[in-house]
């Protein structure tokens, strides 16, 4: 690792405004009695097991349907994040302890397991994010702390060395929020005990700036997973913030924004948010962006049948592109992305909930994860039509509130059809954690996770 220090070039913005609920009235006190009930439910070990036990007969795609402990996406590290929230808007209610002690079964199935995945959602680096998330401010946990960033440092520089020895053509996991180098950075910029994040950000930028005619980090059709070949036969650039180039952006926006700051990395800003600039693909209610963008064949040509619809959620279509394009917009204090951003969501608000195609009430590809995006539009905007549009997303995600099932909220996987998983990602904790950001006055630091904020 070489010896450097990130140079704050930019000013570091002034701090926004307190957060506050967009709820009122019995609104809040719906959201509140059902955010309180679910985590009741997902932190009782009766229950969580009748849950897991039912989802494995449930789904249809039982090759994805593991219980990891350690996983902050689909495991006891999520919870032990939600039950920080809890301690951060209630302290002193115990739900430090309980969030203790889902954290230590993490810790335990980690050391165990011993994974080598450093990534953000299924790896160490998310049991770090939820051992800090616990932490009160780094009072707590450091031991853990230290072991985790010690375990991690070496992955993390491999991670940085492979990305840089990469141009033109990458397989998304290498870069992305999930699993790859946008995700280890955006844990970093919570906590980087050992310097890593320089290494991290110079990689990104690297892969980030143009070489020839098309970015580098497009993905050739050998790097696909073989769903996506079948769509994309020539390969293809991925347009989700949970798998593709808004991640990045947005990663790289957050670091400047902190003051933290590598050669060409304001350049890489605007490169990237030029690009889903030129590559939307608006549809009759407006703004819009597909899920990936075809590499052009031999000849320059694209595939037919391109581009194809994408969902309006967190990890797919214009949710997730606006929110990136939102931080970009704030870190080049333009104007043009801003207005971008927020003319997005708006069009996601006009379209029929059909169309949007986001019928599970869980975060990643569902009713969840946009409410949070629209929360932080809110909040940072002012807008009343965002407020309205909040409360709205609220009252659906009531409406899919069952007390007949295990943890009260299903997930819909494609076909709607429900299963009972817990998790933070695609689970009723997800629902929680944003029915709590909805409803209480706490502000949702955990959506650094999701690379919100």
């Amino acid at each position: 690792m070489r010896e450097r220090e990130l140079t704050p070039t930019m000013p570091v913005r002034a701090a926004s405004p307190p957060w506050s609920s967009v709820l009122t009235g019995s609104q809040r006190d719906a959201a509140l009695s059902v955010a309180r009930e679910v985590t009741g439910r997902i932190t009782d070990g009766r229950r969580v097991a009748e849950a897991l036990g039912k989802a494995g007969r449930q789904t249809r795609f039982p090759e994805v349907m593991r219980w990891l402990p350690y996983s902050v996406a689909e495991g006891d590290a999520g919870i032990a994040v939600l039950c920080s929230y809890l301690d951060q808007w209630r302290p002193g209610l115990g739900w430090d302890s309980v969030g203790h002690d889902f954290l230590a079964a993490g810790v335990r199935a980690a050391e165990r397991i011993r994974p080598r995945n450093a990534g953000l959602y299924s790896g160490l680096s998310g049991l770090a994010f939820a051992a800090i998330s616990l932490s009160r401010d780094g009072t707590r946990y450091q031991r853990l702390l230290d072991v985790l960033d010690a375990e991690l440092a070496p992955h993390i520089l491999t991670a940085a060395e492979t990305l840089r020895g990469t141009r033109l053509g990458v397989p998304v996991e290498s870069f992305d929020l999930v699993s790859g180098a946008s995700g280890m950075a955006a844990r970093l910029l919570v906590r980087d005990q050992h310097s890593l994040l320089p290494e991290l950000l110079e990689a990104l930028v690297r892969l980030a700036l143009p070489v020839g005619a098309e970015p580098g980090w497009g993905t050739p059709p050998e790097l696909l997973h073989e769903s996506q070949r079948q769509a994309y036969p020539t390969g293809n650039m991925n347009c989700g913030l949970a798998h593709g180039v808004p991640g990045l952006l947005a990663v790289l926006s957050l670091a400047l924004r902190a003051g933290l700051e590598e050669p060409g990395q304001a350049d890489a800003v605007r490169a990237v948010a030029d690009w889903l600039v030129e590559h939307r693909s608006d549809d009759a209610w407006g703004v819009n962006w597909p899920c990936a963008v075809p590499l052009p064949d031999p000849r320059g040509a694209l595939p037919r049948g391109w581009p194809l619809p994408a969902r309006s959620a967190w990890c797919y279509g214009s949710p997730g592109v606006a929110r990136a394009l939102w931080l970009a917009g704030e870190t080049l204090d333009d104007d043009g992305l801003r207005d971008l951003a927020v003319e997005a969501v708006a069009a996601v608000m006009r379209r029929p909930l059909d169309a949007r195609s986001i019928n599970s009430p869980t975060f990643c590809h569902g009713v969840a994860g946009l409410l949070q995006v629209v929360l932080r539009f809110a909040h940072d905007t002012r807008l009343p039509f965002l407020t309205g549009a909040a409360k709205q997303l609220v009252s659906q995600l009531l409406a899919a509130y069952d007390p007949d099932r295990p943890v009260g909220f299903a997930s819909l996987e494609p076909g709607d059809n429900p299963v009972d998983r817990v998790g933070l990602l695609d689970g009723a904790a997800g629902v929680a954690l944003v029915l709590l950001a909805a409803g209480t006055d706490a502000e949702p630091t955990w959506d650094r996770l999701f690379l919100l904020s």
